[in-house]
């Protein structure tokens, strides 16, 4: 199974011939041109990754900008700098900020799959977690119950309840119908059920309280609609 790699270049032509050399050693290769729209990729989709190539110099969110909210979102994967300055003081900056290598343009790519495979060795991805979801301020593992919110205090769900949030996620911005949560996740809509479901959803409506991107909202007589805007 080929490791895949996500590569940040805002420059479009660098990135096309590093992306098609990567792919031709054997890696499948992610490429964003915008530390946002990398950071994206991570948030949505942790543990699809084995490592993460940032270029240093990019307009708008930089390089250590992006290792910045990697480092804070707790996103467990390794990545390495890419950049045209050699400068004592920038790779002091990126070893900082927790890269696991530094390597100055123009590169030998042959070099540089060496230093890849060597960290990517050196992280098995087994620590990744394939159920965590980083989106705005909430991280949630449905597998470990665990959901943090804005940095809160880290709350331990029930199974129930980890099972309901994950439902809600999966289809947020769009109005869920009651008998559709019970029969999808609990297999009947009885009475006894749905006094239940109300139970978890006031739960997770105080857990989700401290959020600026996440609420549950009733819509009178149908179910509840998860509003979400993470952007």
């Amino acid at each position: 199974m080929s490791n895949h790699i996500l590569l940040v270049e805002d420059d479009i032509d660098l990135g096309s011939v590093v992306k098609q050399y990567l792919e031709m050693s054997g890696f499948e290769v992610d490429l964003a041109q915008t530390g946002s729209q990398a950071l994206d990729n991570l948030l949505h989709s942790p543990a699809k990754y084995q490592l993460v190539l940032i270029d240093v110099s990019m307009p708008g969110m930089d390089g250590f900008e992006l290792a910045l909210h990697i480092k804070e979102r707790g996103i467990p994967l390794p990545f390495l700098f890419l950049t045209a300055r050699n400068e004592k003081a920038d790779r002091i900056k990126g070893l900082e900020l927790g890269a696991d290598d530094y390597i100055s343009k123009p590169f030998d790519v042959d070099e540089l799959v060496l230093r890849m495979n060597n960290i990517i060795r050196r992280h098995p991805t087994s620590r990744i977690d394939p159920n965590l979801i980083l989106r705005g301020d909430l991280r949630f593992s449905k597998s470990s119950l665990k959901l943090t919110v804005k940095d809160e205090k880290e709350i331990t769900l029930t199974p129930k309840e980890a099972e309901l949030l994950d439902f809600l996620i999966q289809n947020e911005n769009r109005v869920i119908k009651r008998s559709e949560i019970l029969i999808r996740l609990w297999g009947e809509d009885d009475y006894f059920l749905g006094r239940s479901l109300d139970v978890f959803i006031s739960r997770l409506r105080k857990y989700l309280n401290k959020s600026t991107h996440f609420r549950i909202n009733n819509v009178y007589g149908v179910g509840f609609v998860f509003n979400a805007n993470d952007k």
